[in-house]
């Protein structure tokens, strides 16, 4: 597959490493070195070496010679901002529609098991770090190809479920089988690169532009339940809100009204 864009290798190479440092990737196992970037990119030692520095200029990781490089996370104590209320969507029709797309697609888990919530993750799911999670990355496929790389982690203290659910049953499903009576969810849609290996379940070249859904579901008791990050074709799947104008004549806003995805 062919890896060319208008951005330089070096940059889109930086983009892609940035995103995964932001999930938490390397948390455990450190950032690879150059020689198993340079491999894994299909690029020169001084490519990998030039998005380096840009991540170290970012203050995301740290090198020293012999050393290696470091993942540097932010100060203990530190938080990200609360989402916005106004970002928040009530999960009528939303989950609904979710459900329909896990019943109407072909899904195969790629992996499924329990692990130790990274920092990032835990944060999220307002949990200990380290706290038991189930981490599952799942492709679902429509009959033109795979549509979506997801990967999602839930608590295992909400709900216990195996392989072959998942492979039977869209998630919340399972969750709302395990007594999960669902509140409402935060959702994030962004733009991300395909990496290698998202690339190579997507069926895309490596630096493809990919639509990245990051999804934090709560109960009813405002506890979060689900975190979803799912990137997706944007040739296969779209996602629309169906807007209407409220307020008086001089202070007329756009509010959505209904939440919808469509995929092909």
């Amino acid at each position: 597959m062919g890896t060319s864009l208008p951005l330089p290798k070096y940059h889109q190479i930086y983009l892609v490493l940035r995103e995964q440092l932001q999930e938490g990737r390397y948390d455990h196992d450190g950032v690879p070195g150059e020689h198993a970037l340079a491999d894994q990119f299909g690029v020169a030692r001084i490519t990998i070496r030039k998005a380096m520095e840009m991540l170290v200029t970012d203050g995301l990781v740290s090198r020293r010679p012999g050393r290696g490089t470091r993942v540097i996370r932010p100060a203990a104590g530190a938080q990200a901002l609360p989402p916005d209320d106004a970002h928040k969507a009530h999960l009528t029709g939303l989950l609904e529609n979710i459900v329909n797309m896990g019943l109407r697609t072909a899904v195969q888990v790629l992996d499924s098991e329990r692990v130790g919530a990274t920092p990032a993750v835990a944060r999220e799911l307002e949990i200990q770090a380290g706290a038991a999670v189930h981490k599952s990355l799942r492709v679902r496929s429509t009959d033109a190809g795979p549509l979506s790389y997801i990967t999602t982690y839930v608590p295992c203290s909400v709900a216990d479920f195996s392989r072959a659910d998942l492979e039977h049953q869209p998630l919340l499903m399972l969750l709302e089988s395990a007594g999960v009576e669902f509140g409402v969810a935060t959702q994030t849609i962004s733009a991300r690169l395909a990496d290698a290996q998202v690339a190579r379940h997507l069926d895309v070249a490596v630096g493809s532009a990919l639509l990245a859904v990051t999804r934090l579901v709560r109960d009813v008791h405002d506890r979060p339940v689900q975190l979803l990050q799912g990137l997706y074709r944007p040739d296969r799947y779209q996602y629309q809100l169906q807007l209407s104008r409220v307020g008086s004549i001089d202070a007329k806003v756009w509010v959505s009204e209904e939440l919808s995805a469509q995929f092909h």
